[in-house]
């Protein structure tokens, strides 16, 4: 078997132009998930069972269920629905690029939210009675003292969520999206060449992650440096006991 590397110098660009739509679903997607996944996080943790119960029912869905199923059921799903044609939500479900972010956001969504969750109720119960004591409101509590200390507990588990985001990404091809795997299903298909283009845009992928992980583990080290303890150092550099 020959490697034809001309094959991906003339089509890198059109894999970089790819990768651009991947990190913009990826980001936008991850921004809404977010914004969904702490109010849907606070609701699952409450003591209230008419409160908790939807939440619940929206993360064992998404978490149950394929993303490919999800994508497929708004994207092919809403369209069987007369009503759905007729609102004036069509002209945003009519097109592949929204579908893949609503299905993107909702799938994150949930993942995040129970992230959240476990991360709330790792905050250590002193915390919690220390605000209680000082007569902090529910709203100024989980403002500056439950949401603060459970975004530091649950960054390690997203960034790890967002990798997986990254890389689900690639089902946003299936949709005829042009993103980094369409893009390179698209350029084979007229060169049959899959070995040195898949191979590119793994190469690629591996890139984004890399990225991604290097900016969790600086805002890991940021936001839970209190955490990691530094033994002083005398001035001969030997560490005291």
């Amino acid at each position: 078997m020959s490697w034809d590397w001309e094959v991906i110098i003339k089509y890198y660009p059109k894999l970089l132009d790819g990768a651009l739509l991947t990190l913009e679903l990826v980001l936008i997607s991850g921004f809404i998930g977010v914004a969904l996944a702490v109010p849907t996080a606070l609701a699952r943790v409450s003591p209230n069972r008419l409160i908790s119960t939807l939440p619940f029912c929206f993360i064992y869905f998404f978490r149950g269920t394929p993303l490919l199923i999800q994508i497929f059921l708004i994207y092919y799903g809403a369209s069987q629905f007369e009503a759905i044609r007729e609102s004036s939500l069509w002209p945003i479900l009519k097109e592949p690029y929204w579908c893949a972010i609503i299905a993107f956001s909702l799938n994150t969504a949930a993942y995040s939210a129970e992230l959240f969750r476990g991360a709330i109720q790792a905050i250590p119960r002193g915390e919690l009675e220390a605000a209680d004591a000082f007569g902090m409101s529910w709203f100024k509590k989980t403002r500056r003292i439950v949401l603060p200390r459970a975004f530091g507990i649950a960054l390690p588990g997203y960034g790890n969520e967002v990798v997986l985001m990254l890389k689900s990404s690639a089902l946003a091809s299936t949709i005829t999206l042009l993103d980094l795997t369409g893009m390179a299903r698209t350029i084979q298909s007229r060169t049959y060449t899959p070995v040195e283009l898949f191979t590119a845009a793994g190469v690629i992928y591996l890139v984004m992650a890399a990225v991604v992980i290097g900016l969790f583990r600086m805002m890991e080290s940021h936001f839970n440096r209190y955490q990691y303890y530094k033994p002083p150092i005398d001035p001969l550099g030997v560490e005291k006991q």
